[in-house]
């Protein structure tokens, strides 16, 4: 089965990145697709949402990356029918010195995603980021065919987007692919100009030149979804 690698990224945190990763995952494996989430942030809150508990995660990203297990051996199954987790616990942080003499070490994830069989059986793959431009993040993107950047619905939410997306598809990854912005929060003010509330926007796919502040649109049917993915 061709797969097809995702990203979940923003040097933000607070953008959404875990929850987004969690329900587009969880939608798309509601419609019978093969799902995995690889849980990148030493967080570990995707693994936590999809109740992975931390006495279960001896097998996780960090051991892989590490040369520590296989990835087979890391997959984890979930309450939810089609998604599984790689999960991630708070060892990941120590990942980058330990790979400092690693060569191409940007490379390690995609090395080992490649390498290994053990994606065959799922259509997406979709890796949540920590909230860092890190060698993390940099691992992602360089293994991912494409990225997906969950944005606050406000002006400063948009910087930096371009510029790392362009870095990394320059120096790491020529093909990678920029899906679009999923516009992830919005915060309503009253007539004092302060913060009243923070709720969900719609989902919005869609190229980044044709984005503008304030262009909100209805959530996209997941079968759509799955077809511009």
């Amino acid at each position: 089965m061709k797969n097809k690698i995702i990203a979940i990224s923003n040097q933000k945190g607070g953008v959404g990145k875990t929850t987004t990763a969690i329900n587009l995952s969880t939608a798309l494996a509601a419609i019978g697709e093969k799902v995995l989430i690889i849980d990148l942030d030493p967080q570990g809150n995707a693994s936590t949402g999809l109740g992975i508990d931390y006495q279960n995660r001896s097998n996780s990203i960090y051991e892989v990356l590490a040369s520590q297990s296989n990835l087979f051996d890391a997959i984890q199954n979930t309450e939810i029918e089609n998604l599984k987790i790689i999960p991630s616990t708070v060892d990941l942080s120590g990942i980058e010195p330990e790979l400092a003499e690693v060569n191409d070490r940007a490379f390690t994830l995609k090395k080992i995603l490649t390498d290994q069989n053990s994606l065959n059986d799922f259509s997406f793959v979709f890796i949540d980021c920590p909230p860092a431009l890190s060698l993390l993040t940099v691992m992602a993107m360089t293994a991912a065919d494409s990225i997906i950047v969950p944005l606050q619905c406000e002006f400063f939410a948009l910087e930096g987007s371009v510029s790392k997306n362009a870095k990394v598809k320059v120096k790491r990854n020529e093909k990678i692919v920029f899906d679009g912005d999923i516009l992830s929060l919005k915060r309503e003010k009253n007539e004092t100009n302060e913060v009243k509330s923070g709720t969900e926007c719609g989902i919005s796919i869609k190229e980044f030149s044709d984005f503008e502040v304030g262009d909100f649109i209805e959530a996209f049917n997941i079968e759509e979804i799955a077809q511009t993915l």
